[in-house]
């Protein structure tokens, strides 16, 4: 029950984009969030690294020809990231969602220019998932969707939206008729907007908010207004999705 010094080095080498992306493979940890995973996208599991009381308790979740690898607690602990005791660590194949111009959006999509927090970016996929949101496009300047903080924070919306990298402008010419809503400080109140669907809502950078590139392309600009009395500069930037999506699927 003790990894071997190449697995070590492979399960470890997950924790940095630059491998992930040269492997293709992405991290999965927590029992709620690897059972999920399993029961949802069995297929593209590679392994599954656990305590042997987990792996026998989850017997039936585990797909055949996959990778089991039973460790003792310490081994785990080699290769988390949590810092909470863990039980089960997956390997799971990155899914390849394609989007071009035959690819229809029906309903709210969102575009996320240069959000560098994996917490912010997590918490929309939940937001995205909870709204009903199909579709999440992210600035290649964007913290990677496949960041093991953004997994967590996600609590398994990965499973269920489809996140795409991709440049506005490359987005634009495969649906160059889409409405696009932007998030700007002078923009017109979100509130007294006559929502249109399918929509696309332009999200900025946690700081800098919509670059002027993004600003120059949208349709419509709108802002979430303070109420009285108000003092705070700005929102963060999950939250002002979160009520963007709420009015815009009201």
């Amino acid at each position: 029950m003790k990894l071997s010094i190449n697995q070590l080095k492979y399960f470890k080498s997950l924790h940095e984009r630059k491998h992930r992306q040269n492997y293709h493979n992405f991290i999965v940890e927590g029992v709620k969030l690897a059972q999920e995973t399993l029961a949802a996208q069995p297929h593209s599991i590679e392994s599954v690294v656990a305590l042997p009381d987990w792996l026998q308790s989850n017997q039936h979740l585990l797909p055949e020809g996959t990778v089991v690898v039973p460790v003792a607690e310490g081994e785990l602990k080699k290769i988390s990231l949590l810092s909470t005791p863990n039980q089960v660590f997956l390997v799971v194949k990155q899914p390849n969602h394609f989007f071009d111009e035959k690819t229809a959006i029906n309903g709210l999509a969102l575009y996320l220019d240069d959000i560098r927090d994996p917490g912010n970016l997590g918490t929309i996929l939940r937001i995205a998932d909870w709204f009903g949101v199909e579709w999440v496009f992210c600035s290649p300047n964007s913290v990677e969707v496949f960041n093991p903080k953004v997994v967590q924070a996600s609590m398994g919306a990965f499973l269920r939206v489809k996140c795409v990298e991709m440049e506005f402008a490359q987005l634009l010419e495969s649906c160059p008729n889409l409405p696009r809503y932007g998030t700007v400080l002078d923009g017109a109140s979100v509130f007294e907007a006559t929502p249109e669907l399918p929509a696309l809502i332009a999200i900025g950078n946690e700081s800098k908010g919509l670059s002027a590139e993004i600003q120059a392309k949208l349709t419509h600009r709108i802002s979430i207004p303070k109420g009285k009395g108000g003092g705070a500069e700005s929102l963060n930037a999950a939250v002002a999705t979160g009520i963007v999506c709420a009015f815009f699927t009201k």
